[in-house]
């Protein structure tokens, strides 16, 4: 499975079907589960871990593609995305027809049916501003549904189809703004890289190219010549914590400054994990065992550097810095991506 996923890693799957429709992917899943193998969804390949062992079961490859205006008013339209739709792709379709929502998300690797998986999100955006309904086919009822925004379960990285068997996205719904400009920019170093204030717009193009520049500068964006973007983007979340956990990194960071933070409901605090993991001793570089390391451009970034590594080797190393940073800060880490026979 290897050749299937950004971090260049996977063993054999026992069987592979490619699916190019919505009609087909449930077909392909369908056969699999009469023949009662297990059934693994693969589309871009961007946020999953697949062990050294492979997938014994069947590995549907979606690939469907295209969207399509299904509703519109004056200053929305709601666009019909098909889940194999490459995401950077839709991502500039949508800046070039001056349609607002998607555009802080340029230059995120993957397909379109994944970003509900996991909520999306980068640089003040995340998909479920956006997104009305997810079609899905739910295994357990044996249907395809249209799964409400309101029931997605939404979450910071999370969603009801994350870590879950049961469903099988088809295509997204996203309701778009007409305009020009922007979003509001919410993150700081976007509208510093735009050298705009918090909560100004700019033009379309502007923010997609800004957030493609800072993207690559972090080694965010695919580039088949840079080992450095061999991974799966962001390795761990940025943990959450109550305020006395909170208060009990302060004390244990306290030689290190004000560790940076965001308040979250619930007075709940969320860190950054690239702090927490460069000032627990793995900075930029730093060398696993047998050619993985982090990513000399970002310290979330696990990478397959020297294209020949093992899954196990890139799990002792994530082992490595989560023991570490759990031994520094009593914060625990947990992993973004989807693990497939391997555990951390």
């Amino acid at each position: 499975m290897a050749r299937y996923t950004t971090l260049r890693l996977g063993g054999p799957a026992g069987r592979l079907e490619t699916a190019t429709s919505a009609e087909e992917i449930v077909q392909k899943v369908q056969e699999a589960e009469s023949r009662d193998e297990a059934v693994l969804v693969l589309a871009g390949g961007s946020n999953v871990v697949i062990g050294d062992q492979g997938f014994p079961g069947t590995v549907v490859l979606i690939r469907s593609r295209g969207y399509r205006v299904v509703a519109e008013d004056a200053g929305t339209v709601t666009v019909r995305v098909e889940a194999g739709e490459p995401w950077d792709d839709l991502v500039a379709a949508t800046v070039a027809q001056g349609w607002s929502g998607l555009e802080c998300l340029s230059g995120v690797p993957g397909s379109a049916g994944a970003t509900p998986i996991q909520n999306v999100g980068a640089y003040g955006q995340e998909v479920a501003e956006t997104i009305t309904a997810v079609q899905a086919y739910d295994r357990t009822q044996r249907k395809v549904v249209l799964v409400a925004a309101a029931d997605c379960g939404f979450a910071y990285r999370g969603s009801i189809f994350k870590y879950s068997d049961r469903w099988v996205v088809l295509s997204v719904d996203f309701r778009l703004t007409r305009s020009p400009l922007s979003a509001p920019v919410r993150y700081a170093e976007l509208g510093r890289a735009l050298g705009v204030e918090v909560g100004d717009r700019v033009p379309l193009a502007d923010a997609r190219a800004a957030v493609l520049r800072l993207r690559a500068g972090k080694g965010m964006v695919l580039d088949a010549d840079d080992p450095d973007t061999w991974s799966v983007g962001s390795f761990f979340t940025n943990p959450v914590l109550e305020r006395e956990a909170y208060e009990v990194l302060r004390e244990r960071a306290a030689d290190l400054g004000e560790p940076p933070s965001w308040p979250c409901p619930g007075d709940r605090v969320k860190l950054s994990a690239a702090w927490l993991i460069d000032k627990a001793g793995f900075g930029k570089g730093y060398a696993g065992p047998e050619g993985v390391a982090i990513s000399s451009k970002h310290t979330l970034a696990l990478t397959n550097r020297s294209g020949t590594a093992r899954t196990a080797d890139l799990v002792a190393l994530a082992r490595e810095i989560r023991d570490g940073v759990h031994d520094r800060f009593a914060v625990t880490l947990h992993p973004e991506p989807v693990l497939i026979n391997c555990v951390i």
